[in-house]
């Protein structure tokens, strides 16, 4: 399946507390379970005012479904074409 990045806007999300967090992460995954099995969230890295997160789903169409159900930005979302890292240089 496709791999996208998508940046999410929420101005203080480095402030957010855990507890704030996991409510967040609880209701990505509710709506990743009503979603079904072709969307799956990997991980996020969260900054002062953004949130991008890695997710492999079927399209970018469902990325943007997940953001509109569960009431999440999603200001750019991009397909990953390739993986760099440093073993790339050698």
């Amino acid at each position: 399946m496709p791999q996208y990045i998508i940046e999410r806007t929420l101005p203080g999300a480095g402030d957010l507390n855990a507890d704030q967090l996991k409510g967040v992460a609880q209701k990505s995954c509710k709506v990743l379970t009503d979603l079904g099995p072709t969307i799956k969230w990997e991980h996020s890295y969260v900054t002062g005012d953004k949130i991008y997160c890695v997710y492999t789903a079927l399209n970018a169409e469902m990325i943007r479904e997940h953001a509109q159900r569960g009431g999440f930005p999603a200001d750019c979302v991009s397909e990953v074409t390739t993986i760099i890292n440093p073993q790339t240089a050698d």
